[in-house]
């Protein structure tokens, strides 16, 4: 399956596709790992990636192929749903699938294609939580980057 790496403002992350259909989002991708060029990947994933690093609050809405369980599929589906700017915490969508907040915690830390299905934008009750299974550390220096991204609205142009 190809991938390439991508250079980003949280890190280079390594993007995965199979025809037009995005597969996987590394968050830490190994060193020297294969990359088919920036240029190879499908032009939709590569413009809705280039168009969310530079605007926040551009969406996503490629073909994604997310292999999981029923509950992490719908997990998965109800992050989807989170617009850009905004968050959940893991009660809330946890309450709305009548799990546990920890059952959705785990559904997020297997999420195949974080950012663009926005695991990022769930929250604990009294702080940021965690993110691709971290706590601590450069993945959640890049939650908060990402969440701080979406929030930041452009200013009005004066006339």
């Amino acid at each position: 399956m190809p991938q390439t790496l991508l250079k980003t403002p949280i890190g280079p992350i390594a993007i995965h596709w199979d025809g037009e259909t995005l597969t996987g989002v590394d968050l830490d991708p190994p060193a020297g790992g294969a990359d088919a060029g920036f240029e190879t990947m499908p032009s939709a994933i590569r413009q809705q990636l280039a168009a969310y690093f530079q605007h926040g609050s551009a969406g996503f809405d490629l073909p994604v192929a997310l292999v999981g369980t029923e509950f992490q599929q719908r997990v998965w589906a109800e992050l989807r749903r989170i617009p850009s700017g905004e968050t959940r915490t893991y009660g809330e969508i946890a309450r709305g699938l009548g799990s546990a907040p920890r059952a959705v915690g785990q559904a997020c830390r297997a999420n195949p294609c974080p950012i663009v299905v926005p695991c990022h934008r769930v929250v604990a009750v009294n702080g940021l939580g965690g993110f691709s299974g971290d706590t601590s550390g450069r993945k959640l220096e890049a939650k908060r980057w990402l969440l701080n991204h979406e929030a930041h609205k452009p200013r009005p142009r004066s006339e």
